[in-house]
């Protein structure tokens, strides 16, 4: 049976515990592929926004379910009209979510879902409201790569490929788009489980791309002709800019360590020959380190100086305040209650989205997954 995607009418009360996640899902190995997508939802009634709690030290509240019954949700990115488009990384679909419905307005037919690949980023242009560019990561048959279209009266238009080649695997896609201050599109990619990769400098694996819209290397980046931005990750899953314009990503560990980074121009970031704090020369050290027990982290938002990152095995949200261009001071939240948390943004209204990734391979789902949490931070 398919999964009808569903929207639901919530009062502003804590949701109660949901589905586990399966223990031995780890920041090793992927998911797998979930079953048949879910069809569009009918259009009922959002939740509404809370007011903000503003003591400092609250802590976050889950006060409403915006979307249920979806496949997967991967990218979170919202339109100017504070609707949000949201990809679904197995069925390659590509939904419009409001406060009022959930309805699909295209599907990546080149998108393959194998593991951790499929259809996952998305970002908007920064200049929607002239040119209504929206930008897709899709995993293909050949690799993964950068797709630009347009969304207009409610549909995606044709698919262009502005960046190709991007070393494809069942593991390690990266996939995270975000643009930046600069007005730059900025990518994250995984070493596709090949660690050397990530080292070498001809490969578009294992980093961070910094591209103009059109998919050519920024101006100002570390070498001219070339789109990395930085090298040596082993699957960044997360991308988020602070209110000082400047970048951080998340990183899936192997053994040890899962990592949040500051990242900075030209930086070499160690893997494969560092997993963690190294202190190497010439290696740029994690500002935060997790065990992979109690993270393996993926989505990444800034919201009211502190960073907000989804946990897939550590099943929470964790929680990082910033003080200028240092990280600390993380607790986690949520803990098992929801299952294995993915995509994390910051809503238009001073809320949180949070999506769970109970349906890729690796959680146990409750009748409802994958939803998209309201979270009041």
């Amino acid at each position: 049976m398919s999964r009808m995607g569903t929207l639901i009418v919530v009062s502003l009360l804590l949701l109660g515990a949901c589905g586990r996640v399966d223990p031995t899902a780890d920041s090793k190995t992927a998911g797998h592929p979930s079953p048949t997508p879910a069809p569009t939802a009918p259009a009922v009634p959002a939740p509404e926004a809370a007011s903000k709690d503003s003591t400092p030290s609250a802590s976050p509240v889950v006060i409403g379910t915006i979307a249920s019954g979806l496949d997967v949700p991967w990218g979170v990115a919202f339109l100017p009209d504070r609707t949000a488009l949201v990809t679904e990384r197995d069925s390659g679909r590509v939904l419009q979510v409001s406060g009022k419905s959930v309805r699909t307005v295209g599907q990546v037919r080149e998108a393959r879902a194998n593991g951790e690949a499929g259809l996952l980023g998305v970002a908007v242009s920064p200049t929607f409201a002239t040119d209504q560019q929206v930008f897709l990561y899709a995993s293909t048959d050949r690799d993964n790569r950068v797709l630009r279209t347009t969304l207009r009266d409610g549909r995606l238009g044709a698919l262009t490929p502005i960046l190709t080649g991007i070393p494809l695997g069942s593991n390690h896609d990266g996939g995270r788009m975000v643009f930046g201050p600069d007005r730059m599109l900025y990518v994250s990619t995984g070493e596709a489980g090949l660690a050397d990769l990530a080292q070498e400098g001809g490969s578009l694996g294992g980093k961070i791309l910094r591209i103009t819209p059109d998919g050519q290397p920024a101006p100002g980046n570390p070498v001219s002709s070339s789109p990395v931005w930085t090298l040596g990750h082993r699957n960044v899953q997360g991308l988020a800019f602070d209110s000082d314009g400047d970048l951080w990503a998340s990183e899936f560990g192997q053994d040890a360590f899962d990592e949040l980074n500051l990242i900075e121009k030209g930086r070499n970031y160690g893997w494969p020959m560092v997993e963690g704090k190294g202190g190497r020369p010439g290696l740029q050290d994690p500002q935060v380190t997790w065990s992979t027990d109690e993270s393996s982290p993926s989505g990444l938002a800034f919201l009211d100086g502190r960073l907000w990152l989804g946990a897939l095995r550590g099943e929470r949200l964790w929680r990082v305040d910033v003080n200028g261009r240092r990280a600390s001071g993380e607790k986690g939240f949520f803990v098992g209650t929801y299952g294995r948390l993915r995509t994390v943004v910051a809503a238009p209204d001073g809320n949180l989205w949070v999506t769970t990734s109970n349906r890729d391979g690796r959680g146990h789902p409750a009748a409802d997954d994958d939803r998209i949490l309201l979270v009041r931070p």
